[in-house]
């Protein structure tokens, strides 16, 4: 298999540093812009298949990817590709967090595959539903180009999982905005192929 995974393009909540999560966000004049520049790098790729998150961040990102598409595969929608629940941080900005959370943003940053914000979810617990949905992944599409439209710390956790990577260290990827990353999976193996690209993203 080979899967290509996108980080969906920004939003305003991106530059208000807010949490975001599971909100429900639309992407921003430039983010729209990021991913019609995306789609444009993906328009010669044969895509199999197309998954994304359930979030409107994401959608919007994967919809303007098969606009592009020759012979556009359906999209299917799949919320275990969600980002991770932040709880009642979401919406708030980094520091509203840290000035009513203090205690519990320490215990977080300490340990996030165990700790969670509350009413929120810990790492392993996402790591979890996002394995699910990588098992189905691996059983329907063995040799296919799979895309997978997302977020940061999904891309972030799911590459620790393929790559044997502690998910404690899932800080060292960073992803950023409408950024392609590549894997080829083969039966004992994961390899990297491409990480974090943003070469077709256009200065405006």
């Amino acid at each position: 298999m080979k899967l290509l995974l996108v980080r969906h393009g920004e939003t305003d909540w991106n530059l208000a540093h807010r949490y975001q999560g599971q909100s429900a966000v639309s992407l921003n004049q430039k983010g729209v812009q990021q991913a019609e520049q995306l789609a444009s790098r993906l328009s010669h790729e044969r895509i199999d298949a197309v998954y994304s998150s359930d979030s409107p961040r994401a959608l919007e990102t994967a919809t303007q990817v098969l606009n592009l598409q020759e012979q556009a595969p359906a999209l299917q929608k799949d919320a275990r590709w969600q980002e991770i629940c932040f709880g009642v941080w979401d919406g708030l900005t980094y520091e509203e967090v840290e000035a009513k959370w203090k205690r519990e943003v320490t215990a977080w940053y300490a340990d996030p595959v165990n700790s969670s914000p509350p009413g929120g979810e810990t790492m392993l617990q996402m790591s979890k539903r996002l394995q699910s949905a990588w098992n189905d992944l691996k059983s329907n599409h063995e040799d296919d180009t799979v895309l997978i439209v997302t977020h940061a710390g999904v891309i972030q956790i799911l590459l620790c999982m393929l790559l044997g990577v502690e998910l404690d260290r899932y800080w060292q990827f960073r992803v950023a905005q409408a950024s392609l990353t590549v894997i080829q999976l083969y039966a004992d193996a994961a390899i990297l192929d491409l990480f974090n690209d943003v070469s077709h993203l256009k200065v405006s």
